[in-house]
This record gives C-alpha cells, sequence and structure tokens, in this order.
C-alpha cells in the first residue's frame, strides 16, 4: 500500500486554495450578474436576465463593445506579425546583442503599467493622437507584441533551423522557406502569442484610462466608469461576458497545443 507523502498532501492543500482564491470572484459575480434587483446582491433574491438585456439593449456599450473588438483584433494582428518577426530575427541572434535586443522588447511586460500609460499621454499629447482609434490600437501593439514575443520564441526553441536552410539550398528565398517550412511548425506558439495579445487588448484598462475618450472609449474603461458614476449589475453581466470569451480563447490554445502534440 502506497504511504502518502506529507510534502505532497500538503502541496496539494496549497494548491486548492490558490484555485479557490482565483475562482472566488467568479463565484460571487456571475451569481450577482442574474439578479433581478436594481444594485448588486449576494446571493441575489430572483433570478433574471434584465442586466444581460439591458447591456444588450445600450447604444453606448454596444459602441464601447464594437471599439474593445475592432482594437483588440487590429491589435493583435499586427503584434503577431511583429513578435514573429522579431522572435524570428533573435532566434538567428546569439551574444549581447541579442540579449539587449529581447530584453527591450520585453521592457513593456516588466515596467509598471501606470508607467507605460503615463509615457504614452504625453507622446500621444505631442502627436494628437489622444482619444483616437489609432492611439488605441498602437498602445495595444506595444503592449501585445511581448506575449507574442515569449509565446513563439519558445517555439522556435524547439525549431530546427536546419529544416529551413535545407529549403534554402534547393532554391526557396527566406521568405518563402519560412511561410512553407518553418511557419507550419511554429503555429501552435504563433496561435497561442496571438491569442494571449487579444485577451490583453481585450482587458487592457490602465492606458485606455489615460489615451481614450469620447466615441473610442472601451468597454473597460466604461465599465470603470460606470462603478465610478453608478453600481447596477450590467457590470457584472458584462465581466461573466468577458470571463466566459477569455476561458473559451484558452480553451482555443490548449485544444490547438493538443493537436499539434505540443505544449503552448
Amino acid at each position: 500500500m502506497t504511504r502518502l507523502n506529507p510534502f505532497h498532501l500538503l502541496l496539494g492543500a496549497a494548491v486548492l486554495l490558490i484555485l479557490l482564491f482565483l475562482i472566488l470572484p467568479l463565484l460571487v459575480i456571475v451569481p450577482m450578474s442574474f439578479s433581478s434587483t436594481r444594485f448588486l446582491t449576494f446571493p441575489p433574491p430572483s433570478l433574471s436576465l434584465r442586466w444581460y438585456e439591458s447591456y444588450l439593449e445600450s447604444a453606448a456599450w454596444m459602441q464601447s463593445t464594437k471599439v474593445s473588438l475592432t482594437v483588440a483584433v487590429s491589435s493583435a494582428l499586427c503584434a503577431t506579425v511583429l513578435g514573429t518577426a522579431a522572435a524570428y530575427a533573435l532566434s538567428h541572434m546569439t551574444g549581447r546583442l541579442g540579449r539587449m535586443a529581447e530584453a527591450l522588447l520585453l521592457l513593456p511586460l516588466v515596467t509598471p503599467i501606470v508607467i507605460v500609460a503615463v509615457g504614452v499621454f504625453f507622446v500621444y499629447a505631442r502627436l494628437g493622437l489622444l482619444a483616437t482609434w489609432l492611439g488605441l490600437v498602437l498602445a495595444n501593439i506595444m503592449l501585445g507584441i511581448p506575449f507574442v514575443l515569449t509565446a513563439v520564441s519558445a517555439g522556435f526553441r524547439q525549431f530546427d533551423h536546419a529544416q529551413e536552410m535545407v529549403a534554402r539550398s534547393l532554391g526557396m528565398n527566406r521568405l518563402r522557406a519560412f511561410f512553407i517550412v518553418t511557419l507550419p511548425q511554429i503555429r501552435p506558439s504563433v496561435v497561442t502569442g496571438a491569442l494571449f495579445a487579444f485577451i490583453s487588448a481585450l482587458d487592457e484598462t490602465v492606458v485606455a484610462l489615460f489615451v481614450s475618450g469620447g466615441s473610442n472609449q472601451p468597454l473597460t474603461k466604461r465599465m470603470f466608469t460606470a462603478l465610478r458614476d453608478e453600481i447596477d449589475p450590467t457590470i457584472a453581466s458584462i465581466s461573466s461576458l468577458l470571463t466566459v470569451a477569455s476561458m473559451m480563447l484558452l480553451l482555443t490554445v490548449w485544444l490547438s497545443a493538443r493537436k499539434a502534440g505540443g505544449k503552448p
């Protein structure tokens, strides 16, 4: 009979506590989104879909949702292309120059987001990009590139560059060899990076508070403003929908990695 290791029991208990800590807000927010009352109440006295209807029928919420989705999709696409190109270049670079370039590209990931937001605000003020859709996209591209770079660099560490060199020796140019030989083999990492860049842009709040405005307010900024002015369960319904969307995207990443037989 196998004896239980006290260390493993302690480790398992710690993992369960951490999971409970992460899941607990969802167990409160989701039931409140179905509340029939005008205020956030837990547990809800009765169930209703009125706050989901309120969200879907509100022109202001729909406008912000449109801005969030278009900004997230556009910035994720651009960040994926730029991040993959950067990871490809770094995979061929060795020595101090490569390490410095990688550290520079990862800087937005380790810099406090408030400092990034203040810096972007002053730059945009000079360039006239405040409260514009383009300004939001550019800021989220900058924040999304480190996610793509990290994911794709992991894919390149498992890729044998000799295969691409063989393709080029057979007559392919570098671009064609990349798309035909390299990209299919690092595709799960590219998809992972793109989805994380999309989620990052969809969820970004601090930079949006500084640089967005008018009709170009993303969903997160309008939620923050609504929480400050009046708290109603519409916020809970939007949070629940965003959580479900994020979980579906993460499930897509997991299934993509599983299908490819690798790790995300």
